[in-house]
This record gives structure tokens, sequence and C-alpha cells, in this order.
């Protein structure tokens, strides 16, 4: 895989076709996003403990690390078009049977209604994967030289998925909602909180098949068989490649700092802030905002201006600032602004923005100039294979992370979760400096 990307794919309309796969990405990514307001109180509706709602995430992710080499390989070989065609429909059905868990357990018991939100998380888990194909798929369309600004894009898009997304879902799961729709379905289609939420992404997921159906069309390229080879094997390969092998353990690193900080990071603002959801969700909407911006316009234009390692070195030092800083912002706030703000505007609160944006910023940088350098690391008929491996990484990152960060928290003091997450940024950084 050592070999540098070659020619861009050939499309009728480049341009085009990288608005296709993006718009793909949003509306497959807004579905995500609808459900997760409802997720923990629909794992509580089954009277279970709360532990079952991080096992659930878990398994989201391990299926996503299993699947995103397998999908990867299979677009080098078969197309990214079936692949991503394939993935939208599975997640249409997940998403339907995510909504049926309910009905399953009021029919068949608790259990059965819990196997059921866990298989169907499984099955979106393993449909996830199929971000290895879109990014292959961008930069199949995309040349060399604007690669980082594209795939900046398709970040951007992911980011406005979980930023509108959300709030959709508190919207469906309102009384008023679930009421409207009582009145309006037939009596056989469940109309609950929970229910209305997963019918909605699995009809999103459903406009966003139709739609690649509809207008996206094959890269025309080189498509070359290879034997097959397990997880285990891909793995090895990778870590084998000089060029892929620090790149892999990057994302896996950063995916377990950034991922378990994401999760903590709500308890932390109850608990220090003394913030409740609707202060959360602002401060989270926040994050996502920034992270439009930052990977839909600002990444394209610094890499007009520098190396993608340069501005992953520089993504992953803010990264690693902001994480270090995060847990002891109320200090930093008083220490550097002595003058007290209007009450809704603390000098805490400033300090806190302050800290969110660069962490933001890093994180942005950092992940868009990963992918970059693993488009650069393979050549133009592995690029579906080297992005699987990579998103494979950071999704064991996910399932490492958020239970590990949340022991840390429950276990020890506050600020270790976010201490260790900015000691596990400095390898990366050792590492990007060393393909300097």
């Amino acid at each position: 895989m050592a070999s540098p990307a070659a020619a861009t794919a050939s499309v009728t309309n480049p341009r085009r076709a990288l608005a296709t796969v993006v718009a793909v990405v949003f509306i497959d990514l807004l579905g995500f996003g609808v459900v997760i307001p409802i997720l923990p109180f629909y794992v509580r509706s089954f009277g279970v403990s709360d532990v079952y709602i991080g096992l659930l995430a878990a398994s989201y992710s391990l299926m996503q690390f299993t699947s995103a080499p397998y999908l990867g390989r299979l677009s080098d070989e078969r197309g990214r078009r079936p692949v991503i065609l394939l993935s939208l429909a599975g997640s249409v059905v997940a998403w339907v049977v995510f909504g049926l868990a309910v009905e399953v357990g009021a029919t068949l018991g608790v259990a059965a209604g819990v196997a059921v939100l866990f298989l169907s998380r499984m099955l979106a888990g393993a449909m996830g994967g199929n971000i290895a194909a879109a990014q292959a798929y961008v930069a199949d369309v995309t040349p060399p030289e604007r690669r980082a600004g594209s795939l900046g894009l398709v970040g951007a898009a992911f980011a406005l998925g979980f930023v509108f997304g959300p709030a959709v879902g508190g919207l469906v799961a309102s009384d008023a909602v679930v009421a409207l729709a009582r009145d309006l379905l037939p009596a056989v289609v469940p109309t609950t909180r929970f229910s209305l939420p997963s019918f909605t992404a699995a009809a999103l997921s459903l406009l966003s098949l139709a739609f690649a159906a509809l207008f996206l069309a094959e890269p025309s390229r080189e498509r070359v068989a290879r034997p097959r080879t397990t997880l285990v094997g891909q793995f090895r390969d990778a870590l084998a490649d000089a060029s892929l092998r620090g790149l892999v353990v990057a994302f896996f690193l950063a995916s377990v700092s950034f991922s378990g900080v994401q999760v903590m990071f709500i308890p932390f603002a109850a608990d220090v802030y003394g913030y409740g959801e609707t202060q959360t969700a602002l401060l989270l909407t926040y994050i996502g905002v920034l992270g439009v911006l930052n990977q839909g316009v600002l990444v394209g234009r610094l890499s007009r201006r520098f190396s993608a390692t340069a501005i992953a070195v520089g993504g992953a030092s803010a990264l690693l600032v902001a994480l270090g800083s995060l847990p002891f912002s109320p200090d930093l706030g008083r220490l550097l602004l002595p003058v007290p703000g209007p009450a809704a505007l603390t000098r805490e609160l400033l300090a806190l923005l302050a800290v969110l944006g660069l962490l933001s910023l890093g994180n942005s940088l950092l992940n868009v100039s990963l992918s970059t350098l693993v488009s650069a690391s393979a050549s133009a008929d592995e690029q579906g294979t080297a992005f699987g491996v990579t998103q494979s990484a950071g999704s064991l990152g996910r399932t490492v992370g958020p239970p590990a960060m949340a022991a840390l928290y429950a276990l020890t003091v506050y600020w270790s979760p976010f201490v260790v997450g900015a000691i596990l940024v400095m390898p990366v950084i050792a590492i990007l400096f060393g393909r300097r």
C-alpha cells in the first residue's frame, strides 16, 4: 500500500460526484443523529441498568470495527457505489427494527426487547462501515492537491448531521408530534417517543439510498482482485506497511482520546458547572457548528498553504492543549479574566467556550489530515482497503475509549479522563513528526 495515489478516477462531472457523496453522507448521518437524544431513555424504558447504554454503544463500534475493512476492500473490488447502496439499505432495516424493540419487549418480555435493541444496533454498526467506501469515493474523484479540502467536506457533512439530527429527534419525540402521529398513522404503526425517531432515521436512510441510487455515479477506475484476507490479516498487512503503520496507530489513539472525553464531557459539565440537559445540548451544538466551519472551510484553505502532515501536527497539538485545559477551565477563567462578565456569560463559561473552540479546531484538523495522509499513502486501487483499516482502528478506539474514560472519571478524580486523553495525543504527535 505504500505506493503513491494514482491519478483521479474518471467521472463525467467530478464536482457533482463529490457533492452527491457529501449529500448522501449528510442525510445518512442526519438520521443517525436523530436517535441520539432518545437512546439512553429508550434503554432505561426497559428497566435495565445504565450499564446497557455503554454496552449498546460499544456493540455499534465493535461491528463497525469488524465491517469497515471488509466494506472498504469490497469497494475496491466491486465498486464504491454498490457498497454504499448496500450499507444504506441495511441501515434502513436496522432503524426499523430498532423502533420495534419496545413492541417486542411488550409482547415477548424485556430480554427479547433488549436483544432486539442490540441486534439492530449491531446491524447499524456493520452498515456504518460505509464511511470507508465514501472516503475512497472522494479520493477517486478528487485530484491529490484538493483531496484534503474534499475530505473536509465529508467531515463537515458528518458534523452537520450531528448538529441538526438531535434537534430533529427531540422534535419528533415531543408529546405534540407523537399525539399528531397517532391521529394520522394507521394503528398498526407503533407511535411512541422512542419509535417515531427510529422510523424517522429509517426514512432518512431510505431517502439517502434513493438519492444515491439516482445520482451517485461509479468512478471509472482499474480494479484489482486480490487474495481474500481476514480482518486480522488486513491489520497485519497495514501494520507491516511503513507508510500506513503509524497512521493506523494514530487513528486508534486519537479515537480513544477524543471519544472517551466526548462521552465524559456531559457529566463534567453537570458536576463542575451545574449544567442540565439544555445547557449541555447548546454546548454540543456550539462544538458541532465550529466543526462544520473548521472541516468545511478552514481545512481546505489551510491545505493550499501547508502540507497534510503539518496541518495534522497543528491539529494534534491544539487537541492536546484543549484536552489538558478542559477540566481546569473554571480556574483558567478566574485567573485570566479577572473582571466578572454578565450573569449569562461568566468568566468560567467564557473560558470553557474558548477551550471547546480549540478542541473542535484540533479534532477537525487532525481527523481530516489523517484521512488525507491515508489517501496519499495508498495506491489508487487500494484506497478503500486503506480507509477501511484506518476507520476500523478508529472504531476500535471508540469501543475502548468511553468505558475506560468513564471508569477513570468514576473511580479516580474528575480531571483524570481529560488529562489521560491529552497524554494519549502525545504519541500521535511523535508519529506525525516521524513522517516529516
